[in-house]
């Protein structure tokens, strides 16, 4: 029986006991949230999972955020197809089953290499901004920044959805399935309906007034006034119908035509804070290739997505500036370890905040910023036995002149990620997402529109000093998602990736020196406490043992906070064998044969 939703919405805000229950639908942060696999074979996935078991297979693997869409890939990985092609199904189903992180009103990043060539490729499906978008967009009548959810809830903050043309860009290059039928298990159950799973029941009833506010998203939300139920089944048919569109005409019908009409008609109709977007930003969007960000690692090789992300870059200076130091000594639990982690991964995003941002808007320092003397003298400021007092960004060479004033703008955790192998060698790792949850909570044909636009800087300049990652028409705003893969000599050993907000490319890290330096098998790294320090205060997991290292990291100088930390880390080990992981603080499993 079904909660009554607007009497929830005023008992959260008059005390504190319901707010508990609703918090209690998601599930503990950290802990498992619940079962919902559908089929003996993913439920063994599951339980594999929650023994701390990696997913093992000779022939192909996948690891995504919910059973039911790892399933629909597996079918079509088990029927020849290629890690792209079980992509678009996987993403498909995914923004069925949990909308509140990604689908067709997303962007997504994806880094590829091809079994055949071992060549990398990375596709940026990232959002735009509006033509009609300037810098001030995210400012009041004074230009002061608009409180967060101000921005976020409406149209204002909806950028131009890419996932769906990066689905379909993947599929031409590296598809061998027959586009259409890829789309088939998402049309299915959003005709007959899919079971609610915890998380997207929780993540309802705390969000409930927020999707209260625009009449589509009430409706299929919050159908008859009341919340949804774990396990009652839900339908939704403008899904289906606009899947049967994608599979027949292609996304051409997604930018053009009447689904566009539709997104533009939502975005400047959405009552009291009307976007921007238009039929021709729409019509001008394309997916980029983008250099990938490889960088050494011991005796690794880590690739990644370069800018608009932020987390090729970051990921890579993190690693590099560890490098020198013996980790695999120290060992998972040693304070030391982690305070070269955690000021690692200071030194690196001072340099994130500075320089990182779209590059087709503003120069970025790539090259310097991963350059080995650069990376050298960096990491000397590690060499002392305390927490750095403070940090700033250094100045990596570059052949512009720079002048960028610092920036530390919102990205908040809600997002998924995709690993796959195939048969034929290819190694695909996608992170996609809607930015917060639910995003801008407009909903148009059976999906949810984007806020990524709120990953931009709501100030323009600081102190008359421009900022990189401010707002411009046709700009795609900083991210920090980091779709991985992991190199020795060539040949992929590792594909990984998370959601998290900014707190992504700490859990990437994490993943990978749990797995490559302390020599944990994928469902044991992906599965590790996460311990996160951005911007100086050390964030370490509630209810793990990551908590007991306060007191140690606090007598090095840390401020330190103790909270939940929902990482969703997939990951997948390549060798003699193939075995998958799947972070159980979400619902997610590995599966593979």
């Amino acid at each position: 029986m079904r909660l009554p939703a607007i009497g929830l919405i005023l008992f959260v805000f008059s005390g504190a006991a319901l707010a508990q229950q609703a918090a209690d639908a998601v599930a503990p942060e950290g802990e498992g949230t619940g079962r919902v696999a559908a089929t003996p074979e993913l439920e063994a996935a599951q339980a594999a999972r929650d023994a701390g078991r990696p997913a093992e297979a000779r022939e192909w693997m996948i690891a995504a955020a919910n059973p039911v869409a790892v399933g629909a890939g597996a079918r079509v990985l088990r029927a020849g197809g290629t890690a792209a092609d079980a992509m678009v199904a996987v993403q498909a189903v995914l923004g069925l089953v949990e909308p509140q992180s990604s689908g067709l009103g997303g962007g997504a990043f994806l880094v590829w290499q091809d079994g055949a060539t071992g060549e990398i490729t990375t596709l940026d499906g990232r959002e735009t901004a509006p033509l009609a978008a300037n810098p001030r967009l995210f400012q009041d009548k004074n230009g002061e920044p608009l409180d967060f959810y101000d921005a976020v809830v409406g149209g204002l903050s909806v950028g131009v959805p890419g996932t769906p043309a990066l689905m379909q860009e993947a599929h031409e290059r590296w598809g061998r399935s027959d586009w259409a039928g890829l789309f088939d298990e998402a049309i299915r159950l959003a005709e007959e309906g899919f079971e609610v799973s915890p998380r997207l029941a929780g993540m309802v009833a705390l969000d409930a007034l927020r999707l209260s506010r625009f009449k589509a998203t009430r409706e299929y939300f919050l159908s008859d006034n009341s919340l949804l139920e774990v396990g009652e089944v839900l339908r939704n048919p403008a899904y289906a119908d606009t899947l049967r569109t994608l599979a027949s005409q292609g996304v051409g019908a997604f930018y053009a035509g009447d689904i566009a009409r539709d997104i533009v008609a939502a975005v400047q109709g959405a009552a009291g804070n009307p976007g921007r977007l238009s039929e021709v930003d729409l019509a001008i969007y394309q997916v980029r290739e983008r250099a990938a960000v490889c960088v050494p690692y011991r005796v690794w090789e880590v690739c990644g997505m370069g800018p608009p992300s932020s987390g090729g870059l970051t990921v890579g200076q993190i690693l590099g500036l560890l490098e020198p130091f013996d980790l695999a000594a120290m060992g998972p639990k040693s304070a030391q370890a982690w305070r070269l982690i955690g000021d690692a991964s200071r030194l690196a995003f001072a340099d994130r905040g500075r320089y990182m941002a779209d590059e087709d808007f503003v120069p970025v320092p790539v090259k310097g910023l991963i350059a080995k003397e650069y990376i050298e003298e960096r990491s000397q400021l590690l060499q002392g036995d305390d927490a750095l007092p403070e940090v700033a960004p250094g100045r990596p060479e570059f052949d512009h002149s720079l002048n960028l004033a610092d920036d530390i703008s919102f990205e908040f955790p809600s997002t998924t990620h995709i690993s796959i192998t195939d048969r034929y060698g290819n190694a695909l790792s996608m992170t996609s997402t809607i930015e917060n949850a639910f995003g801008s909570r407009v909903m148009v044909r059976g999906f949810l529109l984007n806020n990524e636009l709120t990953d931009f800087s709501f100030r323009s300049h600081e102190e008359g000093v421009p900022i990189a990652n401010r707002v411009e028409p046709g700009k795609r705003p900083r991210s920090s998602m980091a779709p991985t893969i992991v190199l020795k000599d060539g040949v992929p050993v590792m594909i990984v990736g998370s959601p998290g907000g900014s707190r992504i490319i700490g859990y990437v890290v994490k993943a990978i020196i749990a797995h490559l330096d302390w020599k944990m098998d994928v469902q044991q790294a992906v599965s590790m406490p996460n311990m996160v320090n951005r911007f100086g205060v050390f964030d370490l997991e509630a209810g793990t043992w990551a908590a007991d290292l306060a007191p140690d990291l606090e007598a090095l100088g840390y401020e330190v906070r103790i909270a939940p930390m929902v990482s969703g880390l997939h990951a997948i080990s390549l060798g003699e064998g193939l075995r998958g992981g799947a972070d159980p603080r979400r619902e997610g499993i590995a599966l593979g044969d």
